[in-house]
């Protein structure tokens, strides 16, 4: 496979063709032999902007994406549910002959990330989740930072970009004006139909049904002063996953931009860790543990549309 003969430490794009759907594709290649990191990125994001936590990876070979309609990814002739987009990341991984992966969601993309772990439990090694939520049932942030996210504007206007930044990513964009140029900088492509075909996939979409049922070990990423999603949100995911832990990172919703270093590390110690499974405390914990005996989960993958 081409992959393997790339150098370690590079980044490749390129368009890759599936299932009639054309993707702009980044690959960041690492010298690891664990299973590659495929990313979700956030709402109206191109994979450059991921480029400071992509460069950060010491060993891990990740894989990201443009969703449809969003950077160098055209836009799709319909609408589409995050279960789509998990099949579309599952035939890519396996174009790229990959079988099994680790996944990473980053807010939007980590409502898609939850749902790939559901839907393809035996392709999902371990799952990590950054400044995300269990979906429409997440505990919100103001109505003056959700209107501010409403549209894409931001990505296509600099100078408005540079006048909500702080508001609505808190942490580093509070205290470094230059944080928000270079963010600025690395952002294009998002389309007003692509940005709404987002908003429309997560619409009324929860995983707290069944997040209970996830088998895989989990790495939940918050920041501590996320105005976006508030940290709550990343309790309420680790008290429902079985096999989840919660890391707090002093910052704000963009901490993979803005502290690469240190989340690459965390993520990667946690990929290539030995993790034993946290024993049930709660009567929570108990139950969930008690249902997945009567509803097994990792026998087959969930096929969804």
């Amino acid at each position: 496979m081409s992959d393997n003969l790339a150098k370690p430490g590079t980044i490749e794009a390129r368009q890759i063709t599936i299932d009639g759907q054309p993707l702009q594709v980044a690959i960041k290649h690492g010298s690891g032999s664990g299973p590659p990191l495929l990313l979700f990125n956030g709402i109206g994001a191109n994979w450059e902007l991921a480029k400071p936590f992509l460069d950060s990876l010491t060993t891990t070979t990740a894989i990201i994406f443009d969703v449809p309609g969003i950077g160098g990814s055209p836009r799709p002739a319909w609408p589409y549910r995050p279960s789509t987009l998990a099949r579309l990341a599952a035939d890519l991984a396996a174009e790229l002959g990959y079988m099994a992966v680790d996944v990473a969601g980053v807010s939007w993309g980590g409502g898609i990330a939850q749902q790939f772990a559901h839907q393809f439990p035996k392709r999902c090694r371990r799952l990590v989740l950054a400044a995300t939520a269990p979906g429409f049932t997440m505990v919100p942030a103001s109505p003056s930072v959700l209107w501010k996210m409403a549209t894409p504007r931001r990505y296509t206007d600099k100078d408005y970009m540079s006048s909500i930044a702080a508001d609505i990513y808190g942490g580093a964009f509070r205290h470094d004006p230059s944080l928000i140029g270079r963010h600025a900088s690395a952002m294009h492509g998002a389309r007003n139909v692509g940005y709404l075909y987002q908003l429309l996939a997560m619409a009324g979409w929860t995983s707290l049904p069944w997040l209970w049922s996830l088998p895989q070990p989990t790495l939940v990423l918050m920041g501590s002063d996320d105005p976006l999603v508030p940290p709550i949100n990343g309790h309420i995911l680790t008290g429902l996953i079985p096999n989840a832990e919660l890391r707090m990172i002093d910052d704000g919703h963009l901490f993979m931009v803005t502290r690469p270093v240190e989340t690459a590390a965390l993520i990667e110690a946690f990929l290539g860790g030995e993790r034993p499974r946290v024993e049930p405390s709660s009567l929570l914990s108990r139950t969930n543990d008690h249902l997945r005996t009567l509803v097994p989960t990792s026998g087959g993958e969930h096929h969804k549309s």
